[in-house]
């Protein structure tokens, strides 16, 4: 015979503190005896019911966030730009307009630290070839005591600072990987050549006589002496221990070097 459990009974087992399986429970016949199925059942759905009423809660809380919003409490967005020829903008955003305005001085803090000082250091890569920095060619003690004659400047935006007293070409050439810096060569190597010829000293430089100089350099020793790309960058770093052309400088150098040797034969591996 099987028992069942009364929920009536049940209930009123819990209101008297017995817990549901207590005094003023009845039993009658038809079901097995067990636990009460009915209990927990309830239980989980008023667990269930404030869960969502924290979720509901939560959402609300969002969409008074979402309401209250406004653009005057974004912060104030500004980008400092520095263009090619050296100015400094400053971009803000006010409303939906961008304003732009020049800055006359680098602001403080900008994370990283300016190197002011000079870099005067000239290589000597050949008695009258040289390779420096736009300060070397901007000092005219350091050109006097070199007996410069002739300046090659590939910078972008730099002056030629003794326009009465020295022989320019100014050639401006963009220190990029994109850059074709060997579409440069034939004019390049034209003026060194001529300054050679004229008994004069070349001074090569970009600006920091680190990437463009250097590069037009070693192609002109590469191309003049026959030299190999390994054996041109050794005698030029040895010059200006400083130089590093950029990847794309580099690639093109060793393309160079293979255009010489289907052109010309061999080349000679030492300097």
């Amino acid at each position: 015979m099987y028992m069942t459990y009364s929920l009536s009974a049940a209930r009123r087992g819990r209101a008297a503190g017995n817990g549901g399986h207590g005094g003023g429970a009845t039993v009658s016949p038809g079901t097995a005896p067990g636990p009460c199925r009915a209990v927990p059942g309830r239980a989980v759905r008023r667990a269930g019911g404030a869960g969502a009423g924290v979720g509901a809660g939560a959402m609300h809380s969002l969409a008074q966030e979402i309401r209250s919003f406004s653009r005057a409490n974004l912060r104030q967005q500004r980008t400092r730009v520095t263009t090619l020829t050296g100015r400094r903008l400053v971009e803000t955003w006010r409303g939906a307009c961008l304003q732009v305005a020049e800055e006359e001085e680098a602001l403080p803090g900008g994370g990283f630290v300016r190197d002011l000082s000079c870099d005067l250091q000239v290589g000597a890569v050949r008695p009258w070839l040289l390779l420096g920095s736009q300060d070397a060619a901007h000092d005219l003690e350091t050109l006097s005591k070199h007996k410069v004659t002739h300046i090659l400047n590939v910078a972008y935006g730099v002056q030629n600072a003794f326009v009465n007293d020295f022989t320019y070409k100014t050639i401006p050439i963009l220190d990029i990987p994109e850059t074709d810096i060997t579409s440069y060569f034939p004019e390049c190597f034209e003026f060194i050549e001529k300054a050679k010829n004229q008994d004069g000293v070349v001074l090569v430089h970009c600006n920091a006589g680190v990437s463009r100089a250097a590069a037009i350099v070693i192609g002109f020793v590469m191309n003049s002496e026959r030299l190999n790309f390994a054996s041109a960058y050794s005698l030029v770093k040895n010059a200006r221990p400083a130089v590093c052309p950029n990847p794309g400088f580099m690639e093109q150098l060793h393309k160079y070097e293979e255009q010489n040797i289907k052109a010309n034969g061999s080349i000679d591996d030492h300097d």
